[in-house]
């Protein structure tokens, strides 16, 4: 999932996602993982993914409400990993869109790419029902985003996603094949925190604690496909932002 946000959206369109999530849960884990995996965002339950053949654990769907408690304010997140106006933006492992919402309110041009088709329409629905007609929706794998986007993007977005990707090494190198000159590529992560600190509404929420990457470790996972880090940035109460530029 992109994200569940309260940010100039009504009820109408979190109903909307809400049922998708808990349709599709069974199915659930995010970005990349073998032939035919679907993904989401963040776990509901961390462990849930465990027995399910061909899925990687901590990027379940969350249930319907925490998600908008967490993320208040999805537009100030983008701009603190630096989206700006007239840019051509790739909003990877998007989901139902939340994000994709609000970067199309600021990009020149924004390209949602998910796994998972269903969820796509949802989003697809959701902007044009807050019309907005900057966005192309794909469906494919994350590792493939360079022969998914037709030119390359200013700046691609990736949250609450990388932590659960078995090849992190080979999605920066497609990230990286897929950038303009001077293109950004950013990561919005789970610090480290154990998990059982991580609550929102109540409850422990977000992957298991084993899956969360120090900035440190994030780092170390994508500057060898050629990025160099710019800015680490502060996304509270429990996330960072890793942006990153190309090298050389």
């Amino acid at each position: 999932m992109s994200a569940f946000f309260r940010v100039g959206h009504g009820l109408k369109l979190c109903a909307i996602s809400h049922e998708v999530s808990r349709r599709k849960v069974r199915q659930s884990t995010r970005c990349v993982n073998g032939p035919g995996a679907k993904h989401r965002r963040d776990g509901v339950d961390p462990t849930m993914t465990s027995a399910i053949p061909g899925f990687f654990q901590g990027t379940d769907m969350p249930t319907s409400g925490w998600w908008e408690a967490l993320w208040p304010d999805p537009a100030a997140v983008l701009a603190a990993t630096g989206i700006k106006p007239g840019m051509d933006v790739i909003d990877l492992c998007s989901g139902d869109g939340w994000f994709t919402l609000q970067i199309a309110r600021v990009a020149r041009h924004v390209t949602a790419i998910d796994i998972d088709g269903d969820l796509l329409e949802v989003a697809r629905r959701r902007l044009t029902e807050n019309g907005l007609s900057n966005c192309d929706f794909v469906a494919g794998d994350a590792y493939e985003v360079a022969s998914l986007t037709a030119r390359p993007a200013d700046f691609i977005f990736m949250a609450n996603a990388f932590h659960g990707v078995p090849d992190q090494l080979r999605l920066a190198r497609a990230v990286h094949a897929t950038l303009g000159p001077s293109g950004r590529f950013a990561i919005v992560n789970w610090h480290r925190t154990p998990r059982e600190r991580t609550v929102v509404l109540g409850e422990p929420r977000g992957p298991k604690t084993e899956l969360r990457l120090s900035p440190e470790q994030t780092i170390a996972a994508v500057e060898p496909a050629g990025f160099k880090l710019a800015e680490m940035v502060d996304v509270p109460p429990y996330h960072y932002g890793a942006v990153f530029e190309q090298a050389g």
